[in-house]
Formats: C-alpha cells, sequence, structure tokens
C-alpha cells in the first residue's frame, strides 16, 4: 500500500506542477510569444479544460475496463504532449498542446482517486484522500520556486521539459507499482449506453451533486489566485520572478501543513462541519482581500497573512467536500471521481481568464473571482443543508 500510494501521488503530482512551475514565467512567456495577459491565460484554460474532459472520459472507462490500461496509456501520452510543449512556436500551438497535456496527464488524477475507493473505504478513505491531497499541496510549495529557478537559467521553454522527465518518472511508476484494484466482476458493463445511464444515476445523487459544488467552486478560487498571482506580485507588488516564486512558495507551504492537520481531524469531527468551517474560512479573507483592492490598500504583509487564511479554508472544503462526495456513490467510484474532477477543472478554466480581463496592473478582477467563487461554494452548502436529511451525520466511517 505504500508503494502504490506514493505511485498515486506521483501521477497526480504531474498536474499540479504543470499547473504551477510556469507561472512564475506568465509576463516573459507573454513577451516572447507576443501575447498579453489573458492570452497567457488561456493556455491555463486550454490545460485545465483538457484535464475536465479527460476526466470526465478516463473516469467512465476506468469502471468498464479496469483502472491499470487508462492510467498507463493516458501517462505515455502525457510524457509526449509535455515534450512537444517546449518545442511549441507560437501561442496556439502551446494552447492545443497544453489541451492534449491536461487531457491525457488527467488518468493519473481520476483513476487515481478510484483506486483509493477501490482499496479502501469511510474513514480509511478519506484519510488517503486526505494525504494525497496534503502531499499534492506540495506542488504549489516547490514548483513556482522550481520554476523561477528555471526560468531565469534557462527560459520557460526549460520548465517543459523538466515536466516531461517528471512525466516520465510518473509513468515509470505506474508501471511497476500501481495493479488493477477493480476486478472483472465488479466492472460496469454495457458499453456507452451503460456510461451514460452510471452518469445520470450520479448527478441525481443530490449529496454527491452539492458537495461536488463545493469542491469545484473551492478550486476555483484557487484558480483565480493561480491566474493572476503572478502579475500581482511582480506588477503590483514589485517583486522579482526569484522573489515572486518564494511568495508563491509560502502560500503552498500553508496548504501542505493545513492539510496534513485537517487529515489528523477526519475522524474526530464531523466531516459536514469541518466543510463548513472552510468555507467561511475561505470567503472572509476573500473578501477582505477584495476590499483591499478596491481601497488600494495592497501590501505585501497583508496580502500574504489573507492569501495564508484562504487557503487554509480552501484545503478543508477540498479534503471533506470530496471524501463526502465520493462516499455518496461507492458503486461507480470511477464515474463519481470523473465529475468531481471535471467540475473542479470546468470551473477553474472559466475562472482562470477572467482574472486578466482587466489587464496586468490591476487585482481586482482576481479577488472578485476568488469572494465570487467563495459564495458560490457556500450557497452550494446551503443549498444541501435545506435537503439533508435531520438525522445528525457522524465522522466518516463511524457508525450511524
Amino acid at each position: 500500500m505504500p508503494v502504490m500510494t506514493a505511485a498515486l501521488v506521483l501521477l497526480a503530482l504531474v498536474m499540479p506542477l504543470a499547473t504551477d512551475m510556469y507561472l512564475p514565467a506568465f509576463p516573459q512567456l507573454a513577451g516572447d510569444l507576443g501575447t498579453d495577459a489573458s492570452g497567457v491565460q488561456l493556455t491555463l484554460t486550454s490545460f485545465l479544460t483538457g484535464m475536465g474532459l479527460g476526466q470526465l472520459i478516463l473516469g467512465p472507462l476506468s469502471d468498464r475496463f479496469g483502472r491499470r490500461t487508462p492510467i498507463l496509456v493516458g501517462s505515455a501520452v502525457c510524457v509526449v504532449a509535455t515534450g512537444l510543449c517546449a518545442l511549441a512556436p507560437s501561442l496556439d500551438y502551446l494552447v492545443a498542446l497544453r489541451f492534449l497535456q491536461g487531457l491525457s496527464g488527467a488518468a493519473g488524477v481520476v483513476i487515481g482517486r478510484a483506486v483509493i475507493s477501490d482499496v479502501a473505504t469511510g474513514a480509511r478513505a478519506a484519510k488517503l484522500l486526505g494525504v494525497l491531497m496534503s502531499l499534492l499541496a506540495v506542488a504549489p510549495a516547490i514548483a513556482p520556486v522550481a520554476g523561477g529557478m528555471v526560468i531565469e537559467t534557462a527560459g520557460w521553454r526549460a520548465v517543459f521539459w523538466v515536466l516531461a522527465a517528471t512525466s516520465l518518472l510518473a509513468f515509470t511508476g505506474a508501471v511497476f507499482a500501481v495493479p488493477e484494484s477493480l476486478p472483472r466482476e465488479r466492472r460496469r458493463t454495457g458499453g456507452a449506453r451503460a456510461t451514460l445511464r452510471s452518469v445520470r444515476e450520479v448527478l441525481a445523487n443530490r449529496s454527491y451533486l452539492g458537495h461536488t459544488l463545493c469542491f469545484g467552486m473551492a478550486l476555483a478560487v484557487l484558480f483565480c489566485y493561480l491566474g493572476g498571482a503572478s502579475f500581482l506580485f511582480q506588477n503590483l507588488l514589485g517583486l522579482s520572478v526569484a522573489q515572486t516564486s518564494t511568495a508563491f512558495a509560502s502560500v503552498g507551504a500553508v496548504s501542505v501543513v493545513s492539510g496534513l492537520v485537517i487529515t489528523r481531524l477526519v475522524g474526530r469531527f464531523s466531516p459536514t462541519s469541518l466543510l463548513h468551517t472552510g468555507l467561511w474560512t475561505m470567503l472572509a479573507p476573500s473578501a477582505a482581500l477584495c476590499a483591499c483592492a478596491v481601497a488600494d490598500r495592497l501590501r505585501l504583509p497583508l496580502v500574504l497573512a489573507l492569501l495564508y487564511l484562504a487557503f487554509i479554508g480552501i484545503s478543508l472544503v477540498a479534503v471533506n467536500a470530496s471524501a463526502l462526495a465520493l462516499e455518496r456513490v461507492p458503486h461507480a467510484a470511477g464515474t463519481g471521481s470523473a465529475l468531481l474532477g471535471t467540475a473542479q477543472s470546468v470551473l477553474s478554466a472559466i475562472a482562470a481568464p477572467l482574472v486578466g480581463l482587466g489587464g496586468e496592473h490591476t487585482a481586482l478582477p482576481m479577488f472578485a473571482g476568488m469572494t465570487i467563487s467563495a459564495v458560490l461554494a457556500l450557497l452550494a452548502f446551503l443549498a444541501l443543508s435545506l435537503t439533508r436529511t435531520t438525522h445528525r451525520e457522524a465522522p466518516i466511517g463511524s457508525a450511524h
């Protein structure tokens, strides 16, 4: 189990690394490819769209054909697509290749969650998902720093060569350490019609849908930040590329620590109460940042402190909302994981380019996007509360 978990972490780690490593290069990339902030952010949007579509396709396929084959094929294609990103001659090519990178690399994310659902249930599954997310939170901490070093030394294209090497390592780990976890007798049969029926069944589960929306909007908060933070740190707060990387890393470190703490809380507190706390912890600092942007009172210490608090909230929401959602559809873990990831990717893909509409010298769209996304996550939770049964929910894995 530890070896398999490590391999699943490495597979899933490729996607956040592919998101975060090139963020400090946004201004450089814009100049090199002759585009603006919205054009550069389109490379992030295409990647997220591909990842969302990939999860929607590969998750149900893994319910039908098993976990191992889709994860190996997807990982292999991701290696090739990532290498080609480093050779992209124009923005159009990079946007298309980033889409393919996300589409194929989604296998490691969506099928990894399904594998955990196959081998564990209840509190154990929630803790494994928490550990997985906590380790994945290392990416925002190390990726911008590593990316900044690579960019300053060899330019933004070298980042994609590093990512290609990481993807190859992840593929190798999948070959040797991820066995088939879905026996043939548990696989869903019946072709495309049965797959669509499975999707309808999952989407008809209101509890699953509500928790998925909470999860997706929380990740939209994250991607509003990712889409605009480089311009905030460099153009508004005057940081260098190296200092921007350090700022990214400090925010990512908060995600790591908070994620690890949250895994200790699972089983001791109701996941719904942890989710509720996370939603407010995410919304309050986002709104405060928005107010600071309106009043032109953005200062680095205050910005970082409020971002740290917001990321604690994001971690609380992401861990508990995803665990609660997947617990509701154990009969279709691959499909449930796919729709969970698709909601994340689609909502994030919509959010990322919108923060660039105001140009490179304002943070208001970024913080407004974070606030609106946090409000929508809270509204999804409140709507879910209205339809929830009156019995009090116990911690995941405990007796009801």
